[in-house]
C-alpha cells in the first residue's frame, strides 16, 4: 500500500520505476511485491553472503548506490 501511495504521489508507475535499497526483508521484498525492478546495494545492512538465505532474489546486486549512476538516462 506504501509503495502504490508513493508511485501514486510521484505520477510513477511499476513498469519504470526501481527500489533500491540495502535490506533484503524490507526494501527489496517490498519493491517486488509492488512489481518494481529491486536494486539491492551492499553498502548497508545485507552483505553479499547472506542473500542466499531468503527465498527471493533482487533484480540487481550492485556494490554501492555509485554503482548506479551510469545505469541512469
Amino acid at each position: 500500500m506504501m509503495m502504490r501511495s508513493a508511485l501514486n504521489a510521484i505520477d510513477g508507475h511499476s513498469e519504470t520505476t526501481a527500489m533500491i535499497g540495502d535490506r533484503m526483508d524490507t526494501d527489496i521484498v517490498s519493491g517486488m511485491e509492488a512489481g518494481l525492478y529491486t536494486i539491492l546495494v551492499l553498502s548497508g545492512v545485507t552483505a553479499r553472503g547472506s542473500i542466499d538465505r531468503f527465498p527471493f532474489r533482487p533484480s540487481m546486486v550492485a556494490d554501492s548506490v555509485a554503482d548506479l549512476i551510469p545505469l541512469i538516462d
